[in-house]
């Protein structure tokens, strides 16, 4: 084979991050300290777009907060909003936490990372991010890993040399990739540029295709699953937002497709060498929590990248594909799935 949404109001996203919230309180509660911090705290939470993983950051990052002695409802208020993968939003919900005087906010992905330094730094409040794949092109920390200004927080860069071999080690006999982003993320702009840098190690060539908004998806998708063997998704939050429509089409023509953390491979992807984002959320809580302490400014604080990945499979979309996992790769999985989660 070779093969923005209009912006909503203020009180409609509250309104949605409190339903996104429900699955978060029994893992907050079982992780929180026994010994409150000191002081009271607010924290603007915003994320970019409504998706598994940056849903499990933010989870993650109350229940590091919490281990830390930060109790929403007790000494923390959070204020929570999603700017539903429009950056114009985005830069508005950054706005309304300045106005609401929140002590530090927590930007989860890139774009909403930007906008938040930027409202941040006029504003004397820190920023933590999280799931920002290249901080550095994104110009959220210098060349050496140094913050830009206030602003630190967590790298959930790909391991793209794992997950390329992990591919060839599934589909022996495949030579193209397809891998579908948004031109105006510079995380996914990123990553692409190390894929194709490195697939030709490995017998693969990378076929890309630059999508500017979600309506571009559903032509991009077929057009580039007339020129693949498989496709592969990175953490682009645009086509992650789409990722059952892209699912369904690659299984109309039965091309696998593998993602790149957990919760892609709950929905329907086949495998991926991923990260845990709830554990990513975690690290940035405790992040933030040396802050929110007076222990650190977040200008003294390099950004951080969790180095482990881990094998995560779907037997159900493996035996559908008619595919066989490696024993080396079933043996050492973090998790192989046996069903498909709907989203």
């Amino acid at each position: 084979m070779t093969k923005k949404m209009n912006a909503i109001t203020i009180a409609a996203m509250t309104a949605l991050s409190a339903v996104l919230m429900t699955g978060c309180a029994s893992t907050i509660s079982e992780t929180k300290s026994d010994t409150l911090a000191a002081g009271t705290f607010t924290i603007g939470i915003g994320q970019f777009a409504v998706h598994g993983s940056l849903d499990n950051c933010r989870e993650g990052f109350l229940a590091g907060l919490a281990e830390e002695g930060f109790i929403e409802g007790e000494n923390l208020t959070v204020l929570t909003e999603n700017a539903q993968a429009d950056s114009g939003l985005a830069a508005q919900i950054s706005t309304n936490f300045v106005g609401q005087n929140v002590d530090m906010i927590c930007a989860i992905a890139t774009p909403i990372a930007q906008s938040a330094y930027s409202v941040g730094r006029k504003n004397d409040i820190p920023v933590i991010f999280t799931a920002v794949t290249d901080p550095i092109a994104a110009e959220l920390a210098n060349a050496d890993g140094t913050p830009v200004g206030e602003i630190t927080g967590t790298s959930d860069k790909l391991p793209v040399e794992k997950q390329l071999q992990m591919i060839r080690q599934i589909l022996p006999d495949a030579e193209t990739i397809g891998i579908m982003y948004t031109t105006s993320e510079v995380n996914s702009a990123s990553t692409l540029a190390e894929y194709k840098e490195k697939a030709s190690e490995y017998g693969f060539e990378i076929i890309e295709s630059g999508i500017s908004a979600t309506a571009d998806i559903p032509l991009a998708a077929d057009s580039l699953l007339e020129q693949v063997d498989c496709l592969n998704n990175l953490t682009d939050n645009t086509v992650v937002a789409s990722l059952p429509l892209i699912l369904s089409k690659a299984n109309e023509k039965q091309i696998p497709v593998f993602g790149s953390e957990i919760e892609q491979v709950k929905i329907g992807c086949l495998a991926a060498m991923g990260l845990d984002y709830v554990d990513l959320g975690k690290q940035t809580g405790h992040m933030a929590a040396k802050v929110l302490k007076g222990e650190a400014k977040a200008s003294e604080i390099n950004f951080e990248v969790i180095e482990d990945a881990a094998f995560y499979g779907n037997a159900a979309v493996a035996e559908s594909l008619n595919i066989q996992f490696p024993d080396e790769l079933t043996e050492s999985a973090k998790e192989i799935f046996e069903e498909i989660v709907e989203d």
